[in-house]
């Protein structure tokens, strides 16, 4: 970050400060991989930001990142060096397609899939250190019910659970909402639909979890739509791009900008639980490593 690019972060960090606003915290997660999940975080991430949101995209897939890899960005750091002491968090983050911030994660190295009690802390304590709060905050989870999944969702306000069309897609999707309730307390997802043929597929994918779940376990899912199925998705990832920004009127980029419309309209705690630094707080119980980093 160029030094007149940190002193205006700094500068409205401290008018936030002074009026702080709330932050709405949104886990973009799946039980499975290969559902396009990180597709969905980077083009939500873009579409909220050209409708006039500040947005942060947080690459959660701590050893397997590759929300960089989509945009075609070559950080010069990553969490892993921020774990190391070798920087701050503040130095981590980059720019994006639509200004969006984003916080990296690395690729290929297996230890930060299995992050000790100290190297955990170090990442929610980075998060406080921020001198700025976004309206929006789009944490890309890891695929499964790994630790750092659940850490992250049960601290987000709101959790999007992206399925598609695969057997496996839905019963990996209920075997995480599943732990994630009986688990950790959380009655409420927002299910979408991804890579779906048509209207009527999106809204049976939504149907065929919401009859097991209402079989097994007391949770409220909301269908949020269905992203379709469209080549120009596959083109755009070709060329290291969001289909928002290289193909903006696509059945797909459409699909996208409602989907930011209708994430705009969940409620956002307007008091102080909404403020970033309750983010962390909550990071912080929700941590399988909580009494180290007490």
């Amino acid at each position: 970050m160029r030094a007149a690019e940190r002193i205006a972060d700094q500068a409205a960090g401290l008018r936030r400060m002074v009026q702080p606003r709330a932050v709405q915290v949104i886990a973009v997660t799946s039980g499975k991989g290969g559902v396009g999940k990180t597709n969905v975080s980077v083009n939500l991430a873009i579409a909220a930001a050209h409708q006039g949101k500040e947005v942060m995209l947080m690459d959660a897939d701590l050893g397997l990142g590759n929300v960089d890899v989509l945009l075609g960005l070559h950080p010069a750091y990553n969490l892993s060096h921020v774990i190391e002491g070798r920087c701050s968090l503040e130095d981590v983050i980059i720019r994006g397609p639509a200004n969006i911030r984003l916080i990296p994660a690395t690729s290929g190295i297996k230890a930060m899939t299995a992050l000790s009690m100290a190297q955990h802390a170090v990442v929610i304590r980075a998060f406080g250190d921020l001198g700025f709060s976004p309206d929006v905050l789009l944490i890309d989870t890891a695929a499964g019910i790994a630790d750092s999944v659940v850490t992250f969702s049960k601290a987000s306000q709101e959790i999007v659970v992206v399925v598609c069309d695969e057997p496996a897609s839905i019963t990996d999707a209920y075997a995480l909402i599943k732990v994630l309730h009986r688990e950790h307390g959380r009655h409420r997802f927002r299910i979408l639909a991804n890579m779906a043929r048509s209207i009527t597929e999106g809204r049976e994918l939504f149907l065929k979890l919401m009859k097991v779940t209402d079989r097994f376990l007391s949770v409220s899912l909301d269908y949020m739509g269905a992203i379709p199925l469209d080549e120009c998705v596959h083109k755009a990832v070709k060329q290291q791009r969001a289909v928002v920004d290289v193909y903006p009127r696509s059945r797909a980029a459409l699909a996208f900008k409602k989907l930011a419309t209708v994430t705009d309209k969940w409620a956002v705690p307007k008091e102080a639980s909404g403020q970033l630094q309750f983010f962390v707080e909550r990071l912080i119980q929700a941590s399988p490593m909580r009494k180290e980093v007490q």
